[in-house]
């Protein structure tokens, strides 16, 4: 893939990303993973880091992946790509929504973006899932469902989780831990 074919994947990203990231990161799979140009298991870190640092995911991931694929000139372009949908978007909603906000198709449209915003998260919070907790190759060479889930990681999950739900604690402290223990454990 040439950084124009790139460029040109990250802009139908950025185009189609209704709802956030992990909506970005469904898009991307395909043509990045799925196209041949980095492995799964390339993606998931990446998701991984780019979860880790500041600033919004499908952004991160996009100059991630591009700067990986053709350095910081990859990088620049990927994450205008990325952006530019938005920027002219916004630019012309702006200008002519309060002329439109209240229409029955606009609200229509929104109603119907909410259910498949929602399927679109829920598809790429799974895929992490699947990554981060199943230990899929082991139980493909072995066929052993004792393989099956990577322990250390399924116990640092429900700690993370039972911590978060039952207490006050920052989502901040849970991504820093959870680095730590990437770093430390695995």
């Amino acid at each position: 893939m040439t950084l124009l074919q790139l460029m040109f994947t990250f802009f139908y990203v950025g185009l189609f990303t209704i709802g956030g990231g992990l909506v970005a990161i469904t898009l991307m799979y395909g043509p990045i993973v799925e196209g041949g140009l980095i492995t799964s298991e390339q993606f998931y870190n990446m998701v991984a880091i780019s979860e880790s640092t500041p600033g919004p995911i499908g952004i991160n991931m996009a100059t991630y992946i591009g700067y990986e694929l053709y350095g910081v000139a990859g990088g620049i372009a990927t994450t205008v790509a990325t952006v530019l949908p938005s920027l002219i978007i916004i630019t012309i909603i702006a200008k002519y929504f309060n002329r439109f906000q209240d229409k029955p198709l606009v609200k229509a449209a929104f109603t119907g973006l909410r259910p498949a915003t929602s399927g679109m998260v829920l598809v790429a919070a799974v895929q992490v899932f699947i990554i981060a907790i199943l230990n899929i190759p082991a139980f493909q060479e072995t066929g052993s469902v004792a393989q099956l889930v990577a322990l250390p990681q399924a116990i640092f999950y429900l700690v993370a989780c039972i911590l978060l739900f039952k207490t006050k604690l920052s989502p901040i402290i849970m991504v820093v831990a959870g680095a730590i223990f990437g770093v430390l454990v695995l």
